[in-house]
């Protein structure tokens, strides 16, 4: 048995060169040391009844020893305002703000505050325990609070306002709801003498959904607020309720008002982490950990569906408490990859023993080919995209549903048990935050216990199947990852004569796309080797690599549906969702698109006519005409399973694509994707249907070039059956080879 928990950890970044430098980040709450080592991936895969487990030991000065600590993990969304001059000395204030809550915690939730939670002092906006609004100003020993005598309505937009004012001795906070229908109609209006000087600490920054922890040794923040926050105001006076509404309703508050001191309009740099103030103080500043932007504000009327086209009725941003974008965990090694380095997936390999069990862990990266350069013909895409949107997958766990969707029992590993232990690492784009709102950001800086050498064989342990295959034909390949595709454009895969995609790459940004459609439409070759590929329209962080985000609209396989009005990408402005949904279905790429889920068993393919076509003969050269493709397989003993993708001409499949196999006998366990069904009829399933099948297509293209596809996420698990010697690998390698000459397909 190998424990994969007692060390864990991430590289950083992912994606790295000869001459690069990439840090290693690593904790563990049981050990002190541990050997380390830096390995090249062949498979990662350690079912026995497979290749198994193959890993290339490559030298480095990390070789030994390495020194682990036990490093904490802090979540929660949060907005930060420098110290300022402006907010010191001062007598009296109010502010104002729409609020929007999503969760009642059991603790006190912090909604605007410049408050130091270890000594008590200063002044906060809050939720209490129990859910009602609150207001306190506290200092020099002395503290007021008022609390609404009800709860707030979860999930309903709310006015908020609250004033202090030192020499009257009065404080009042004010709440109204803006939504009078069906018992959401609720105000109140409190008001309390009070003796509290106006004493605030000087260095105290003020914060947004989360008030300061005063604890040097700690998380810089606590109290953190599940909800949205939209335009939220403070001025110099004490001013009515009445007046504060009005400060908040106008999107552009004048400028010259000199008590104005913060404005804030959080419709402004959408994709990047600023603040803005509007008024003449310019009191800007940062959010931290990811809180999700582009969101519906109090002001959303519905007509517009992008913050891109109505911006001032986008100027909310929703906090969690359980957001997380970067562990930032110190620097435990580091290693700059040597001139002469071979392309891969690479890992450092932390081990040890403890308690007479083997502790194995790894902390995945890749290395590309020297930029500007390629050592290999054959160029292998890593989908870090969908390692990212499954990262921490939750869904095993905690979707009550999950066993009927996989149609059986399930079998939890280690690492499901330990993800469970350490919510703080953060979730996937698959599950929720704890106030049930959809997960839209994930992010590469955290220890992700699915997307490496382990026990989940989804994706990445998947993946590696190809590698291993590769190796064994002695074929020379360089490795890059979507993201450089990303950044890099069509220009990255260019010089390569054939680009393989691998077992799952789901999450697709425009520029992946615009990219491989480029590289295809230019002359190059295209081996699609896996299903439910370029599915989900994603985007890259725009400055920070290693962090992807996805909104899931009213359509495709999802586990959670974005609000009202928040289906658009906040990094780019772009429609999310399906690709399908944008005229970009998969079948124009690849010839075939997502057809159905199939978890209960795999199965195999049955040669078609055009299979005997001329100008495709090649590909099944040395495969009978009635002999089953793929009726073996690592996962559920087929070769088409799993996920699987079928043609469609009305979705894109090229007229000239020729359709040489197909596995149509999927079983009741076949489900088509949702949509595939506009009306829900009985006979769906891949008992009595049609639709859910995988076919493998291959598509004549421009110049000479071409792509094939298999759509199955289970074809590469099929590579290694027999010694290698089966015709699923036959098949891939006549392709391969015919691929790489360079006569016109």
């Amino acid at each position: 048995m190998i424990d994969s928990t007692k060390v864990v950890g991430y590289a950083s970044p992912w994606s790295v060169a000869p001459g690069d430098t990439v840090r290693f980040h690593l904790s563990s709450e049981v050990l002190d040391r541990a050997q380390a080592r830096i390995v090249r991936i062949r498979c990662a895969d350690s079912d026995r009844n497979g290749p198994g487990k193959k890993v290339e030991h490559v030298l480095s000065p990390l070789d030994g020893e390495i020194a682990l600590t036990d490093c904490p993990t802090y979540n929660g969304s949060w907005g930060r305002v420098p110290p300022s001059p402006t907010l010191r000395g001062l007598k009296e204030f109010s502010l104002g703000l729409w609020l929007f809550p999503t969760r009642v915690t059991g603790a006190d939730q912090s909604v605007m505050a410049r408050f130091d939670a270890a000594t008590g002092h200063g002044w906060r906006l809050f939720l209490d325990s129990t859910g009602r609004l609150a207001f306190q100003v506290a200092a020099d020993g002395e503290s007021t609070t008022l609390t609404t005598a009800e709860p707030v309505c979860i999930r309903e937009w709310i006015f908020v306002s609250a004033s202090f004012s030192a020499p009257g001795g009065r404080l009042v906070l004010a709440t109204e709801s803006l939504a009078p229908d069906g018992g959401r109609a609720k105000a109140e209006t409190l008001e309390v003498e009070m003796r509290v000087p106006a004493l605030w600490p000087d260095d105290l920054a003020l914060s947004f959904a989360a008030c300061l922890s005063g604890q040097p040794d700690g998380p810089e923040t606590v109290q953190h607020f599940n909800g949205k926050i939209d335009r939220p105001r403070l001025h110099a006076t004490a001013l009515a309720p009445a007046a504060i509404r009005a400060l908040v309703e106008t999107a552009h508050p004048a400028i010259g008002d000199p008590d104005l001191l913060g404005a804030w309009d959080f419709s402004q740099d959408i994709p990047g982490d600023r603040i803005v103030d509007l008024s003449a103080h310019a009191l800007h500043g940062h959010v931290h950990r990811l809180p999700m932007r582009g969101v519906t504000g109090a002001n959303w009327d519905g007509t517009r569906r992008s913050w891109t086209e109505a911006p001032a009725q986008y100027g909310a941003i929703h906090f969690h408490d359980d957001d997380i974008d970067d562990a930032a965990w110190p620097v435990a090694a580091e290693w700059t990859v040597p001139e002469g380095t071979r392309s891969g997936f690479y890992t450092l390999e932390a081990s040890a023993d403890h308690d007479g069990i083997r502790t194995e862990s790894h902390m995945i990266f890749f290395v590309r080919p020297p930029r500007g350069t390629t050592t290999a013909k054959v160029c292998v895409i890593a989908p870090t995209a969908t390692y990212l949107a499954y990262a921490n997958n939750r869904s095993r766990i905690d979707q009550t549903h999950f066993e009927v969707m996989a149609d059986g029992l399930m079998v939890f590993a280690p690492d499901d048990i330990y993800g469970q232990k350490h919510r703080e690492y953060g979730s996937s784009v698959y599950d929720t935050h704890m106030d049930d709102s959809g997960v839209c950001y994930s992010s590469a800086h955290r220890p992700i216990l699915n997307g490496r050498p382990s026990n989940y064989t989804f994706n990445y342990v998947n993946d590696t199947h190809l590698l291993d295959w590769l190796e064994e034909q002695d074929i020379a390949y360089d490795v890059v990852t979507d993201e450089d595709l990303h950044r890099e454009g069509a220009g990255l895969l260019a010089p390569y004569p054939v680009v393989l995609t691998m077992t799952h790459p789901e999450y697709t940004s425009k520029q992946m796309l615009d990219g491989l459609q480029a590289y295809q439409n230019g002359g190059g070759r295209h081996m699609y080797l896996g299903g439910n590929g370029f599915y989900w329209r994603i985007a890259f962080h725009p400055t920070r690599p290693g962090i992807i985000e996805l909104r899931r609209g009213i359509t495709g396989l999802r586990s959670w549906e974005a609000e009202a009005g928040e289906d658009c990408l906040s990094f780019t402005g772009e429609p999310s969702g399906l690709w399908r949904s944008v005229g970009r279905a998969p079948q124009r790429l690849t010839g075939v698109g997502f057809s159905a889920q199939v978890f209960d068993r795999s199965t195999f393919y049955r040669r078609l006519p055009d299979s005997d076509l001329p100008r495709a003969s090649f590909v099944m050269e040395g495969v009978d005409p009635d002999e089953r493709i793929g009726d073996f397989g690592l996962r559920m003993g087929g070769a088409a399973g799993l996920e699987i993708d079928r043609a469609d001409p009305d979705l894109g499949t090229s007229p000239d694509a020729m359709i040489l196999a197909t596995a149509d006998r999927t079983g009741p366990g076949g489900i088509p994707a949702p949509e595939e069904l506009p009306a829900l009829y009985r006979g769906f399933s891949g008992e009595e249907s049609s639709i859910s099948r995988a076919d493998i297509v291959l598509t004549p293209t421009a110049r000479g070039g071409a792509v094939f596809s298999v759509g199955s996420i289970a074809w590469c698990c099929s590579l290694s059956h027999n010694g290698y010697d089966n015709n699923v690998s036959r098949i891939t390698g006549n392709v391969l080879r015919r691929f790489l000459d360079p006569e016109p397909v």
